[in-house]
């Protein structure tokens, strides 16, 4: 447990352990329903299977925790244990009641996953959002709460501003949380998402991307800037038809810069090997 835990909610992890003086009750499946502030979204179906096969032959050993609803309870502590047990084709499930606030049950949820790391980027980012926004915290109240510095939960909101693609590429793993971070950076939604093809399909570690990311910034910068009524202008959606064609085919972002009956086609690349890849792509369809 962390130090920087905030007062009061150290407490709350405790809570969730049974002891010998707990009431232990046999409650139905199906008057069971699961945490709606779960951040964990995607469970591992081996290991759900694995424990299934566990609570074929022992049993469920560690009762889960719930705390009493409207309609029937909802569990605070214990989900992959109740999936389990459905898998199994158990009638009920041994659990003790408890009672808890919404914020207690989204901070129990967070710390729990957190602690156990079976959160992705994604996932934390959207539960620390939904934290804040709930209970109006600021990221520096929220920081104190679950024991981290507020830079670190600052990086983690910025994700959620990636296109949706991208988000399920880091949910996936196809992309680590250092290579969003360095995406978040990108100001182009379309420029994000030709280095994240990049990222994937050559399997740039972050510093490459971060170093191409930069490359990007310096060019931007030694550009001059469009004046409004060329920004305005309406692009041709033949030619933009034709980007993204070429851009799907050499797997980097294509400019093509016609006027009237003649212009340029630019092929980015960003570093000496993406250069040689672009080369070889071009004298094989030559």
């Amino acid at each position: 447990m962390s130090k920087r835990l905030g007062r009061g909610l150290d407490a709350l992890i405790p809570s969730l352990s049974v002891n010998d003086d707990d009431k232990v009750i046999e409650i139905t499946l199906t008057q069971l329903r699961p945490n709606p502030y779960q951040p964990r979204k995607t469970f591992d179906d081996d290991s759900i299977r694995e424990l299934a096969e566990s609570i074929k032959q022992h049993g469920v050993i560690q009762p889960i925790i719930v705390r009493t609803v409207l309609k029937g309870y909802e569990i605070i502590a214990g989900e992959r244990r109740f999936r389990a047990s459905q898998l199994c084709g158990n009638p009920t499930i041994p659990a003790v009641v408890r009672s808890f606030s919404d914020q207690q049950v989204m901070e129990i949820a967070l710390i729990e996953n957190l602690q156990r790391e079976d959160l992705n980027a994604i996932e934390t980012a959207i539960a620390y959002q939904g934290l804040m926004d709930k209970f109006k915290l600021t990221q520096e109240e929220l920081s104190l709460k679950v024991g981290k510095s507020r830079s670190h939960i600052a990086n983690f909101i910025r994700l959620l501003a990636l296109p949706t693609d991208i988000k399920d590429h880091v949910s996936r793993g196809t992309i680590s949380m250092g290579h969003a971070r360095a995406l978040a950076g990108v100001k182009s939604e379309s420029v994000q998402r030709d280095l994240t093809e990049v990222v994937v399909n050559q399997g740039w570690s972050v510093r490459q991307l971060e170093e191409a990311v930069q490359k990007l910034e310096t060019k931007a910068s030694e550009e001059p800037e469009k004046s409004p009524k060329t920004a305005s202008k309406k692009r041709d959606p033949y030619i933009e038809s034709l980007e993204d064609s070429l851009r799907e085919t050499f797997k980097t972002t294509v400019k093509i810069k016609h006027q009237k009956d003649k212009g340029k086609i630019e092929l980015q690349y960003y570093s000496k090997q993406d250069l040689e890849r672009l080369l070889e792509l071009l004298q094989s369809l030559a």
